[in-house]
C-alpha cells in the first residue's frame, strides 16, 4: 500500500490489525515524508527516526502475537515541543532550552507510550507558546502547507502543518487562547481544545497555569475522539484535572444530532476585522448545521469578544511572569554567567528568551505591581468572570454554541511580525472559550482564496462528546 502516511488513525489502526503493512513500514513513510517536507515547511525541531522505529518493531512483534491492543498502537505521532519527553530534547522554541533533556515525561506522552503509539518527533512552536503564527520561534518560522507564503498559525503551528502535510497521523497541541484551534483553521485540518480539566497539564512547560488546555490535532473528528478517550482524565500529579468519568467518544459520535439546540453569538460577526469573505463561508456553515439538526440558530448573548482580549492579555502575561521566572540561568537550561547572581540573571534571560516573552513578562509584572494589581489583573479577573456566567446562560437556551475561528483565513508571514495587536486580534474568537474553560473544536468548513476556514463548535463543560458528535456530524455531511 502506497502513501500510507496519507492514513487517518481509523484507517491505519483497521490495515495494522489486518496486517496490510506493517507499523515499521507506516513509521518509516512518515519519516520519509518529513525527510521530503521538512526542509520547507520546518514543522518540526527535532526528529528522532531510531526511538520510532525501535518502539514500532515493538508493536509489530505485539500484533504478530495476537495481542489486543489500542488503537493507537503502532500509530506515528508528533507532540509540540513545550511537552517534556523523558531524555528527548525539549525545547519550547527558546534559546533557553536548547538542549535540555527532561529527566520526565508528561502525562500526556506518557499515557499515548502505554498504549503503543509511536513518537517521531517534536514540533516547533511559538516560543514557550507566545504567538499566533509560529514566527516567534527562537529555531525557525514553520510555513503553512496549504500555501507556503503564509503561516500554519501559532502556537501550535508546527503541529498543524505536520498533520496538513500528512508527515504525521495526529499530533499533540497546547490550547491556551486559541493555540490549537486556530492553526488547525489555518491548515484545514480538526483542532479540539477539551474542557480545561480534562487533560492533565504535568510535564508540559507552563505558560499561563489558569489557561493551558493540553489538546491535539487530526485529520478526522473520530480520529479526534479516539485520541482524546486516551489522554483525557483525572491525573494525582495535576490538581486541577476533573474526576468526572470519560464518555465513550468514539461511539458517542455516531448518535444522531436531530433536535440539538444551536446558538449563534451576533457579535462575533461583527467584530473588528473580520472578513466578509469568511463571515459568508460561516454563515453557510450554519446553514448545512441547522439542516442537520432541524433546528434553527437562536442568538444568543456572549460578551463582545473584544472584551475578553483585553481581559486574556493581562491574565496571561501576569501567569506568565510568574511561571517563566523559573528560567534564570541557575536551575538548568542555559546560563551565561555575570559578574554576580543578578548578572547572570540578566545576561541568562536576556540572550535566551525571545522578544514576544519578554514582552509578555514585562506586561505581566507590571500589572501585578503594587499600586496595578487592583486597576488591572484583579478587573480582568472579574470579568473572566462576567464571560463564564455569559457562557452558563447561554447553555441554559441551548446546547452548543457556533462562532468563526478566526476572523481570517491563514496571513502572510512577515505580516502582523511588527504590529502585536494586529496579532492578538487573530485569537478574538478562540479566547472567550479559554477564559470560560469550555471544550471547542475547529473543523474544516470551506474555503476562501483556495485557504482554509474553521468553523468552531464550543460546548458544556465536560461535554466533549456532544462536541464531538456535532462536528463529526458535519465533516460527514461534506464528504
Amino acid at each position: 500500500m502506497s502513501d500510507l502516511n496519507k492514513l487517518t488513525i481509523t484507517q491505519a489502526a483497521a490495515g495494522l490489525r489486518a496486517k496490510e503493512f506493517s507499523s515499521a513500514e507506516l513509521t518509516r513513510a512518515c519519516l520519509d515524508q518529513i525527510e521530503a517536507s521538512e526542509h520547507r515547511l520546518h514543522a518540526f525541531i527535532n526528529v528522532f527516526p531510531e526511538v520510532a522505529l525501535s518502539a514500532a518493531e515493538k508493536i509489530d512483534a505485539a500484533l504478530a502475537k495476537g495481542d489486543e491492543l489500542s488503537p493507537l498502537a503502532g500509530i506515528p505521532y508528533a507532540a509540540k515541543d513545550n511537552f517534556c519527553t523523558e531524555n528527548l530534547l525539549t525545547t519550547a522554541g527558546s534559546r533557553i532550552l536548547k538542549d535540555y533533556l527532561p529527566p520526565y515525561e508528561s502525562t500526556t506522552t506518557a499515557r499515548l507510550k502505554s498504549v503503543g503509539a509511536i513518537l517521531v518527533g517534536k514540533t516547533n512552536l511559538d516560543e514557550f507558546a507566545m504567538g499566533g503564527s509560529t514566527e516567534n520561534s527562537a529555531f525557525y518560522p514553520t510555513k503553512n502547507p496549504r500555501d507556503e507564503s503564509r503561516v500554519p498559525g501559532g502556537s501550535s503551528g508546527g503541529s498543524a502543518a505536520a498533520v496538513a502535510s500528512d508527515e504525521v497521523i495526529y499530533a499533540l497541541g497546547t490550547d491556551t487562547g486559541g493555540s490549537v484551534r486556530q492553526p488547525a483553521s489555518f491548515c484545514g485540518v480538526v483542532g479540539l481544545k477539551p474542557t480545561y480539566g480534562r487533560t492533565s497539564r504535568y510535564g508540559v512547560m507552563a505558560m499561563a497555569s489558569s489557561l493551558d488546555t493540553i489538546s491535539h490535532l487530526t485529520k478526522t473528528v473520530a480520529d479526534s475522539a479516539i485520541v482524546l478517550q486516551t489522554i483525557a482524565g483525572r491525573d494525582d500529579h495535576d490538581s486541577t484535572t476533573g474526576n468526572i468519568a470519560l464518555d465513550n467518544y468514539a461511539e458517542e459520535i455516531k448518535k444522531p444530532v436531530t433536535g440539538l439546540r444551536l446558538g449563534m453569538p451576533p457579535e462575533y460577526f461583527e467584530a473588528e476585522g473580520m472578513d466578509p469573505q469568511v463571515k459568508a463561508v460561516i454563515l453557510s456553515a450554519v446553514k448545512k448545521v441547522e439542516a442537520l439538526t432541524g433546528t434553527a440558530v437562536t442568538p444568543v448573548k456572549l460578551s463582545a469578544p473584544d472584551y475578553a482580549l483585553a481581559c486574556y492579555y493581562l491574565i496571561m502575561p501576569s501567569e506568565v511572569s510568574s511561571n517563566l521566572s523559573r528560567y534564570d540561568g541557575v536551575k538548568y537550561g542555559l546560563s551565561v554567567p555575570g559578574s554576580d547572581l543578578f548578572d547572570t540573571y540578566l545576561k541568562s534571560r536576556g540572550q535566551g528568551l525571545g522578544a514576544e516573552v519578554k514582552r509578555r513578562i514585562i506586561l505581566g509584572t507590571y500589572a501585578l505591581s503594587h499600586g496595578y494589581y487592583d486597576a488591572y489583573y484583579k478587573k480582568a479577573c472579574a470579568v473572566r468572570s462576567l464571560i463564564k456566567r455569559d457562557f452558563e446562560q447561554a447553555f441554559e437556551q441551548v446546547d452548543l454554541i457556533l462562532s468563526p475561528v478566526s476572523p481570517t483565513v491563514a496571513f502572510k508571514i512577515g505580516e502582523k511580525s511588527n504590529d502585536p495587536l494586529q496579532m492578538y486580534l487573530a485569537d478574538i474568537f478562540t479566547i472567550p472559550m479559554s477564559l470560560a474553560g469550555v471544550p471547542a473544536i475547529s473543523v474544516p468548513c470551506g474555503v476562501v482564496a483556495g485557504l482554509p476556514v474553521g468553523l468552531q463548535i464550543i460546548g458544556r463543560w465536560f461535554d466533549e462528546k456532544t462536541v464531538l458528535r456535532l462536528a463529526h456530524h458535519f465533516e460527514q455531511s461534506k464528504n
